[in-house]
């Protein structure tokens, strides 16, 4: 299934050209004729491009090498891609021995290929951070996600750009250039999993996986029209992904439809026994006073998670009875933002749901009392992930300090964080962040969920979810206006979910733009969350409220 605009790119391509510098604006070249091909990569689902492999519509090499004529094709406009894993088509021609019969048993990801933010390791690729000081370093063996990616069928296509070591929401490195928003290359995607937000909205790949420490999956999610889930603190392990705030750092799916990110939620929690796992028996603890969980067993008790729970959970009339709070505080002043907003309560309260208006208590007081403990814990969490591999084979910094010398941008960050991350432990701030900071936050969100005063006067019926923008404005040049939403769920610990709210009306200088909602739950409660982010995405379907799909990346055509 050859396509126009792209030639096949072997399994020994390891790399796509990046640049140092924020391109002009580009245009992604149209197909040169039009026509659907036999098979749709843009837009398509884990569940349809499964049902293709099923039926032979399609081998596993095809499906792959479809996404790879994508990338070749369009990512020269969007710098999503910082490398691509050698490996991919020869690991596809393998599945495809195996190719999967209606009704057989296969890994639940058969085939799908998945993108990696380039901070979390996985064999044969380097995990760079976006920095050129790690663009050799080259990890001997995966992530705990990574691995539990691959044990489910699924082929890691590649490792994806991000904010450099995801210290921000602009999206650029040096290794992989200002990556771009598919519905306008003018604009940037937010961060700093910009890669990953950039990669599954141009549907270069099925799905991904990004990191977000105080925001980094929901502000690329929103403004690239994807569902990101930023999990429960502890759900998912820390293992193999470069730091920035273990604290506060959680991986988490993101997708085009709910459903796919169900499915990867469903594979990625697990025990995991190993002392970077950051699976603590308590919630929001320190890596210097935490005691790690000893077993499975002892982490089932805790997440409360059974096999396909999220699966289970994607139910059609999920909004019907539910009870969703809005958090009008949070919503900013930006009319296009706000008029999407008012239409999403609107269809809400169509598809049966009770939507009302909440105040958190204090919220100005968390908003302006607290603060991410990223300045303060990157420099020893840094160090820790970087003597965790020996540096004899790839040569590899083993310090802090080896990496703020050789590192040629951000400077000004790595001073800021030397400084403040000295001695921590000593810092009244930190330990005002790390010790008063959870169950002040927790409380208060839960008073909010529960609907009753902070001295447990019910006020109403409780709470599903939280419900406020993701993001406070649209996409734009640059790092998006975040506001501080983008805060409460990393806080507390508790889940959040951003999904398109809906998309802005087209006018004659600005094309349809999504706008995205965040849905916030108790812990460990993220199956309530996808059950109303799925009654959401089927109630607006067919709307001007559902995702688009990007118009510069539109599907190549199968060469007659």
């Amino acid at each position: 299934m050859r396509r126009t605009l792209s030639t096949s790119l072997v399994a020994g391509a390891v790399a796509l050209a990046t640049s140092l510098a924020v391109m002009p604006q580009a245009t992604a070249a149209p197909p040169s004729t039009p026509g659907p091909p036999s098979f749709g990569w843009s837009e398509t689902s884990i569940a349809q491009a499964r049902q293709a492999l099923v039926t032979g519509r399609i081998t596993c090499t095809e499906l792959v090498q479809g996404y790879l004529d994508r990338i070749e094709a369009y990512d020269d406009d969007l710098n999503a891609f910082i490398s691509l894993n050698p490996d991919a088509l020869a690991e596809a021609a393998a599945l495809d021995v195996r190719r999967p019969d209606r009704g057989a048993k296969t890994p639940p990801l058969h085939c799908m290929p998945i993108v990696l933010k380039d901070n979390i390791d996985a064999t044969g690729m380097p995990t760079t951070a976006g920095a050129a000081v790690l663009a050799q370093s080259t990890p001997p063996d995966d992530a705990f996600l990574a691995a539990e990616l691959k044990d489910a069928g699924a082929i890691i296509l590649g490792k994806v750009n991000l904010d450099e070591f995801a210290f921000g929401f602009g999206g650029s490195s040096a290794l992989g250039g200002q990556a771009r928003n598919p519905y306008d290359l003018r604009f940037g995607p937010g961060g700093s999993s910009s890669g990953t937000g950039v990669a599954v909205s141009a549907s270069l790949a099925i799905a991904g996986l990004g990191t977000d420490t105080g925001g980094s999956i929901r502000v690329p999610a929103s403004v690239t029209g994807l569902v990101g889930i930023r999990p429960s603190m502890r759900l998912l392990s820390q293992d193999g992904i470069v730091p920035l705030a273990p604290f506060q750092d959680t991986a988490g799916p993101m997708c085009r439809v709910v459903e796919d990110c169900a499915e990867l939620l469903s594979v990625l929690v697990g025990f995991d026994g190993t002392e970077f796992s950051g699976q603590y028996t308590e919630a929001q603890q320190r890596t210097d006073t935490g005691v790690l969980l000893g077993s499975a067993a002892e982490y089932a008790a805790m997440v409360g998670v059974e096999p396909r729970q999220y699966t289970r959970a994607l139910k059609r009339d999920g909004l019907e009875g539910a009870r969703i709070g809005v958090v009008r505080a949070l919503f900013g002043t930006d009319p296009a933002v706000l008029a999407v907003l008012d239409q999403a309560i609107a269809a809400m309260r169509a598809a049966g749901a009770t939507v009302e208006d909440v105040e958190i208590p204090e919220l100005s007081t968390i908003l302006s009392r607290y603060a991410s403990v990223s300045t303060y814990e990157f420099k020893d969490s840094l160090t820790a992930y970087l003597q965790s591999w020996p540096s004899d084979v790839d040569g590899h910094p083993q310090t802090y300090e080896e990496v703020q010398a050789a590192a040629t941008t951000r400077a000004a960050t790595f001073r800021s964080y030397a400084t403040a991350g000295t001695d921590r432990l000593s810092n009244p701030l930190y330990l005002h962040n790390t010790e008063e900071r959870p169950a002040f936050v927790r409380a208060r969100l839960d008073a909010a969920l529960e609907n009753t005063t902070l001295d447990g006067q019910v006020l109403g019926e409780a709470y599903d979810a939280l419900m406020y923008p993701s993001v406070q404005s649209l996409p734009r040049v640059g790092s998006p206006a975040a506001g501080s939403n983008n805060r409460l769920s990393p806080f507390s610990g508790y889940p959040a979910l951003s999904m398109p709210a809906g998309f802005t009306t087209p006018t004659a200088d600005r094309v349809a733009l999504p706008v995205g909602m965040e849905l916030l739950g108790r812990e460990f409660d993220e199956a309530t969350l996808i059950r109303l982010a799925y009654g959401y995405q089927t109630a607006v379907a067919g709307t001007g409220l559902a995702r688009q799909a990007p118009t510069t990346t539109p599907e190549l055509v199968a060469a007659p």
